[in-house]
């Protein structure tokens, strides 16, 4: 893989895009944060609206039932200037954020867990799909001027029959993905820049490291400098794909985080990667701040998610 390389622009002009999804058809399906939408990106550009959504859609993943489940954040404040677009904290009314999904041929959109219920949540971020059809999804927190709200990792089932609380607290969990056999759970911390590894016990459940680890996670990966880590997503090879802030790019680590690669992309905010086309052997991923959707090939097949289409 070269350190920089030969990428193609597969859609410009967007409004801070994440959580991209890539379709079977060719297709890719995406949030656009600042427009507040879940849109659909075809192979020759193309930008069509599949629904407006509320607050701030962050991650989204395809579930067992064919529909998108989005992270929603609650929203942002916003700054654009030469720049380019960014997010500046919360915004007036420091609103929670929740859990919903939407219906891809109608647009319909459900609300499915909400940061107020039983189990407290800020800022959900990032979501992935285990193979019994329940998922983990990262929260957050919150940033305000003089405080910070501290996110954890949560699991939840589409009927809405379980949310639990796995691990608290983070310093905003953002990324999260599952090992090929599903039995380590990552997950990115964005302003440590670091890569924590989970042992899976169970649905929702893991088993925690005592003292020094501050959440019973191992740590994988930790990067020098001012470098952020967002959301992430694992290759066939088992090594964890990380979009990476401020020195933008793709961060790879081996799966035992002996190995460090950084793959440089033009833009500072660089947050998120999924895998698609034939073999999975395409990276799309986001490039935020200049509203990019860019494509280039990846040297081994993405992991297959569950539920893809």
């Amino acid at each position: 893989m070269p350190l920089k390389p030969d990428f193609k622009i597969v859609a410009d002009g967007l409004r801070f895009p994440e959580g991209p999804i890539a379709m079977a058809d060719g297709s890719v399906v995406l949030v656009e944060i600042e427009a507040r939408t879940l849109s659909r990106i075809t192979p020759d550009g193309t930008r069509s609206v599949v629904t407006e959504l509320e607050g701030g859609p962050n991650g989204a993943a395809l579930g067992p039932d064919g529909k998108v489940y989005v992270c929603n954040n609650g929203g942002f404040a916003w700054i654009e200037d030469e720049f380019g677009l960014r997010p500046h904290g919360a915004p007036e009314g420091d609103p929670v954020g929740w859990i919903e999904r939407v219906d891809l041929d109608t647009g319909k959109v459900e609300r499915l867990y909400d940061g107020n219920g039983p189990i407290k949540f800020r800022g959900p971020n990032d979501i992935v799909f285990d193979r019994q059809g329940g998922f983990w999804f990262t929260d957050a927190g919150k940033v305000n001027p003089r405080m910070v709200h501290r996110g954890g990792v949560y699991y939840g089932r589409t009927d809405g029959s379980l949310l639990v609380e796995a691990i608290y607290p983070m310093w905003q969990a953002n990324g999260v993905g599952l090992s090929p056999d599903e039995s380590r759970l990552y997950v990115a911390e964005t302003v440590t820049g670091r890569l924590w590894e989970f042992e899976v016990t169970g649905p929702g459940e893991v088993a925690k490291k005592g003292f020094p680890s501050p959440h019973g996670g191992r740590l994988l990966a930790g990067l020098p400098g001012y470098q952020l880590f967002d959301s992430l997503a694992v290759d066939s090879a088992g090594n964890v794909c990380v979009a990476t802030l401020m020195n933008g790019g793709i961060t790879v680590v081996s799966p035992d985080g002996s190995s460090i690669q950084h793959i440089a992309l033009p833009d500072h905010y660089v947050t998120n990667i999924c895998f698609g086309g034939p073999e999975l052997r395409t990276a799309y991923v986001t490039l935020s701040q200049s509203g990019k959707l860019v494509s280039f090939e990846w040297p081994r097949p993405g992991l297959p998610l569950n539920f893809s289409r």
